[in-house]
């Protein structure tokens, strides 16, 4: 699977896979025809399309017709016998993680995902905060995801990044690359391996991929974020503290918080509502805010065996004798990162030691200020 808002990258990307893996094909659903009421389907060789046809809408949402026509697409690849390597193209806008998983679900095999980037255009795609509908990139009539936090989640999924030989790229723009997503393996796009042996790109296509994990490395809960790093201008500030916010303060921050960095994510914890985690998820000025279900501390003990073990396991290592899994867990990336007033922004907004000493009773009775942007 070969995703990406990088087009041109993504498209080389796949080209090279074509021209590589003899009998391998290219699969692409084109979305940009959904205003026709239809999404145009193409199956594609080293040499040309070899098959093409139409798959109407599905409820008025052309993503809803990618899903329905996929895996029953991909299973008349594989009965054919001939094709040793089925290479599903993305369109633009759509993002890996909820196509690998219709795919698994469909007792098919991803061997492999990978999103293709052009690192001069990371930074521009990351503060572009229009929404897609504006480009002509909507996946349906109800999508309001933005350019920014599109490119950010199909970046930060996919465990390899095909990266073009940009010209217009930097040290800052491939640094930036590198702290977004440090466990990512880069791999170019173009050769540089020897004569007649698979490139890394094609080796990455095989390497083997597991959905679950996947998902669990995204889950606010226990999500692989960056470490600390600071390089050719870009740094990422990795704050960890075991205070819980003040609603209201926190809330009067957002704004600067949210624009004092070009990607930050990550958990947190508010005084007025100690058993809720929640997910903070910021990119291009825009920054979204919501729930991802309760801290393990506060279940009841015969709840945990329904939790999935790698969330239990991310638990115990982060666990406080008083607070349990509770925690401030905030990554901030950015080139130009002004680390020390971000952190005294931050720690402001924790509650004072008063305030803290109160207790949480007292702490229940602070202004609910996340309640409106919550829709509570």
């Amino acid at each position: 699977m070969v995703g990406g808002l990088h087009a041109d990258a993504r498209k080389a990307a796949v080209e090279r896979l074509l021209a590589e893996v003899p009998g391998s094909v290219a699969l692409h659903h084109d979305l940009a025809t959904a205003a026709a009421g239809t999404v145009v389907r193409t199956v594609r060789n080293a040499a040309g399309v070899v098959d093409a046809g139409e798959t109407p809408l599905v409820n008025d949402c052309a993503c809803c017709a990618l899903r329905e026509d996929l895996v029953p697409e991909l299973v008349r690849i594989r009965d054919a016998g001939t094709t040793p390597l089925a290479v599903v193209e993305l369109w633009d806008s759509v993002e890996p993680k909820a196509m690998a998983e219709v795919v698994t679900s469909g007792g098919l095999t991803v061997t492999g995902v990978i999103t293709a980037v052009d690192p001069a255009l990371v930074l521009p795609y990351l503060a572009n905060g229009d929404d897609l509908a504006e480009g002509g990139l909507a996946a349906a009539a109800t999508d309001q995801r933005t350019v920014a936090d599109t490119f950010a989640r199909q970046l930060e999924y996919a465990p390899v990044l095909a990266v073009a030989d940009s010209p217009e790229a930097d040290d800052e723009d491939r640094e930036l690359l590198a702290q977004l997503h440090p466990t990512a393996r880069r791999v170019p796009i173009g050769s540089g391996d020897p004569a007649g042996a698979p490139s890394a790109l094609a080796r990455a296509a095989f390497a083997g991929f597991d959905v679950e994990a996947a998902a669990a490395a995204q889950h606010p809960a226990c999500a692989l974020l960056p470490a600390e790093a600071d390089a050719h201008g870009v740094s990422t500030l990795v704050w960890h503290r075991r205070r819980p916010f003040h609603p209201e303060r926190l809330y009067a921050a957002l704004e600067d918080l949210t624009c004092a960095a070009a990607r930050s994510r990550g958990r947190f914890w508010l005084a007025d509502k100690p058993d809720t985690l929640f997910h903070w998820d910021a990119a291009g000025g825009a920054l979204c805010v919501e729930s991802a279900g309760p801290w393990l501390a506060s279940l009841p003990d015969a709840a945990w065996e329904m939790v999935p073990p790698v969330r239990r396991a991310a638990a115990a290592l982060d666990w406080h004798p008083e607070h349990g899994d509770r925690c401030q867990h905030l990554v901030f990336t950015s080139p130009g990162l002004d680390r020390d007033g971000l952190q005294r922004l931050l720690e402001s907004c924790l509650l004072t030691d008063a305030e803290y000493a109160a207790g949480r009773d007292a702490w229940q009775r602070l202004p609910h200020a996340f309640d409106t942007l919550l829709e509570v």
